[in-house]
């Protein structure tokens, strides 16, 4: 048993991802879709952020998921305590076009995770 949490932040590409993670979710696992926002941006990123949450909330339905949206500044914190939380083993995140350096969220969160959730990181 899988216990996913897909990290989505803008509405249409996040497809693969959350594909990703219902083959990580196995037949008896469950999947969490979280997008964090951040407090100084617009919800979801978007000026259409009705049709941004429909859309998200439509593809978790469909993949059997639950919906999280959370308004935090701190983008690591978060996902680490949703981790936690939500007794999560797999992370699926989109790759990162940030150079790969120490403060990349990704380098963050692959060390953050060592030993508590895989990090899988799905290609655009």
């Amino acid at each position: 048993m899988s216990n996913v949490m897909v990290c989505v932040t803008q509405q249409r590409t996040c497809d693969r991802l959350i594909k990703r993670g219902r083959e990580l979710m196995g037949d008896s696992g469950e999947m969490v879709i979280l997008h964090v926002a951040h407090y100084q941006f617009k919800f979801l990123g978007n000026s259409e952020e009705g049709e941004a949450l429909d859309y998200l909330y439509e593809k978790a339905m469909e993949h059997g998921a639950n919906l999280t949206v959370i308004r935090s500044n701190n983008v690591h914190d978060t996902l680490l305590k949703q981790v936690a939380k939500n007794g999560v083993t797999h992370v699926v995140i989109g790759e990162s076009h940030e150079a790969m350096g120490p403060g990349n969220i990704i380098s963050l969160l692959r060390d953050s995770l060592k030993g508590k959730a895989e990090l899988v990181e799905v290609p655009s």
